[in-house]
This record gives C-alpha cells, sequence and structure tokens, in this order.
C-alpha cells in the first residue's frame, strides 16, 4: 500500500526523474508548450506552478529559488519578465493539459501541457 507516498514514480530512477522534472518544466517555459504523457504532464504540473508563484514574488532570493531549480539565467529572465507579466492578475492555475488520445506504439495517453 502507498499511504501518504506523494508523486508518481515514472519507471525511473529518483535522480533521472528529478532530472526529467527539471527538464520539462525548462520546455514548457521555453516553448510555452509541450507534448508529453499524461502521467508526466500531470507531475510537472505541480512544479510549474511552483515556479510560476516564486517568480511573481519577485525578489532575489525568488530568483536565486528558480535558478536552483532551472540552470539556464536566459530562461530565467524570460520567466520573471515575460511569464509574470502574463499571470499578474492569476492565482493559481498556470498550465492546461489537453489530451490527444493514444501514443502509436504503446498505447500511451498524449497530451500537450501549456502554459495558459
Amino acid at each position: 500500500m502507498r499511504h501518504k507516498k506523494k508523486g508518481r514514480k515514472l519507471g525511473s530512477s529518483p535522480s533521472h526523474r528529478k532530472a526529467m522534472l527539471r527538464t520539462m518544466a525548462a520546455q514548457v517555459f521555453e516553448h510555452d508548450q509541450i507534448k508529453t504523457t499524461e502521467a508526466k504532464a500531470k507531475e510537472v504540473r505541480g512544479t510549474i506552478d511552483k515556479i510560476v508563484t516564486l517568480a511573481k514574488r519577485g525578489d532575489i532570493h525568488a530568483r536565486r529559488q528558480v535558478l536552483a531549480y532551472i540552470n539556464d539565467r536566459e530562461l530565467v529572465h524570460k520567466i520573471f519578465t515575460e511569464v509574470v507579466e502574463r499571470f499578474k492578475d492569476r492565482n493559481g492555475g498556470y498550465t492546461r493539459i489537453i489530451k490527444l488520445g493514444p501514443r502509436l506504439g504503446d498505447a500511451a495517453p498524449v497530451v500537450i501541457i501549456e502554459l495558459v
């Protein structure tokens, strides 16, 4: 039984899962949307919301916290300038998941996760 166990395993080791979620979050901010499996999209959604909430604070400590998670200074600058402007009047719910259907190879449910 998995009582009080948060998160999905996603079929990978903890270090790989952490690296994958970091990369996916960075790609969503860079391209505004990505196509991935439903489980991965649901898992990265919380990470993206936390990063946007930190960016809305706007102070130097929040910027350093985001830089510790996303190791790209230009992308963090984009998050703190452009993305914050889009979401300044919104209280949460910064992502949208659109279902596309099963993938041809393994019938995994494929979705698009995008910034609202």
